[in-house]
């Protein structure tokens, strides 16, 4: 078999076709999170701590050395952890949202499955079954 006919199995094979969709599908969902978290989630939790942003939040630790004529020779050590913060924020929140949307899907697929289950035959056909089934033990 040549390369070029077992690229072309593997390429069009149904389940890389899937997890390409999955890809396209899970960046544009990714896209519509951020915008979630960035846009409205965000700001109000901002306006409620009184920050205007979670990733201006830092500690200084060793402050910028000023030279004679007045450049900065050493930029201050920051340590951010307003970015962190952010960071841990936007991934509770994409997780719980990926939860949902997981959740909603599996209850749609249980409901699918779960067929109606036959009806149960009425008394008329339940009596012919028994007729049917003696009369096929008193037959020779």
């Amino acid at each position: 078999m040549s390369m070029l006919s077992e690229f072309k199995e593997f390429a069009l094979r149904g389940n890389v076709i899937d997890l390409a969709v999955g890809v396209v599908i899970g960046a544009a969902f990714g896209k519509i999170v951020t915008s979630l978290v960035n846009d409205l989630i965000m700001p109000s939790v901002s306006y409620l701590i009184g920050s205007t942003d979670f990733k201006n939040l830092s500690m200084v630790l060793r402050p910028a050395v000023i030279g004679p004529d007045g450049k900065e020779t050493l930029p201050a050590l920051l340590l951010n952890y307003g970015s962190f913060i952010q960071t841990i924020i936007d991934f509770t929140i994409i997780a719980f949202v990926i939860f949902l949307a997981v959740k909603a899907i599996n209850r749609l697929r249980r409901a699918e499955q779960a067929a109606p289950a036959p009806a149960e035959p009425s008394d008329e056909v339940k009596l012919l079954t028994e007729i049917r089934d003696s009369l096929k033990k008193t037959e020779p």
